[in-house]
């Protein structure tokens, strides 16, 4: 099995996870606010990460790359807000709608990669998408 479908893999059993205890976690709480401190949490595991690493040190030269390091503020601007809305639609809707309605990000995401990157896909990925954006559509409606 190759890397990037077992981090693939990982990476969606973990963040149905983050539906999950995100869920319990709001019941009583502000989803801004609890996403907040979701957020001081990820940024101290994530440092911790990269020091277990011995990577520290690349911190200075993303920080020297104004290209870069403004590529990656906006990437992490679109993700505090793709959370904040996420952890507000979970907190007042059901966890089995709005999931699947935030895995449009894959269509939108292949849709975005075609425009921007000229990337190309099949006929059957082009199908996939497609019946992904069914599937997300069907699943939430109920």
């Amino acid at each position: 099995m190759s890397a990037w479908l077992i981090y693939a893999l990982l990476s969606a059993i973990t963040a149905a996870a983050v539906a999950i205890l995100g869920k319990i976690g709001l019941q009583q709480l502000d989803a801004n606010t609890a996403t907040a401190i979701r957020a001081v949490i990820m940024a101290v595991f994530l440092v911790g990460v990269v020091i277990v690493q011995g990577k520290f040190q690349l911190v200075q030269a993303i920080v020297q790359d104004k290209k870069a390091i403004f590529v990656i503020a906006l990437s992490g601007i679109a993700g505090a807000l793709s959370w904040l809305f996420y952890f507000m639609a979970i907190k007042v809707g059901k966890v089995s709608q709005v999931a699947p309605i935030d895995k449009l990000s894959v269509v939108f995401a292949v849709v975005f990669a075609v425009i921007l990157f000229g990337e190309k896909i099949s006929l059957w990925a082009g199908v996939g998408v497609a019946l992904i954006a069914i599937g997300a559509i069907l699943v939430a409606l109920n």
